[in-house]
């Protein structure tokens, strides 16, 4: 397994309520290990390289209605 993390940055200002479901809906996709937000607009997801990519999780943020982008670590 090859795993890594990325950081994705939420433009929105969520509710606990809307970061809960962003973390669940995450957690479907397959290989994503743990998400979890760091501060009010800082997405972190440890996940699977062998089993999904950077481009899937921005994707599934983005398509969950929010305005995200990925964040160079």
């Amino acid at each position: 397994m090859q795993a890594t993390d990325i950081m994705i940055h939420i433009s929105d200002n969520l509710s606990t309520d809307q970061k809960y479901n962003v973390e669940c809906q995450l957690r479907k996709v397959e290989g994503v290990i743990a998400p979890r937000f760091n501060k009010d607009h800082l997405l972190m997801i440890y996940f699977n390289l062998d089993k999904t990519s950077s481009s899937v999780l921005l994707n599934r943020v983005q398509t969950s209605g929010y305005q995200a982008q990925l964040v160079g670590l």
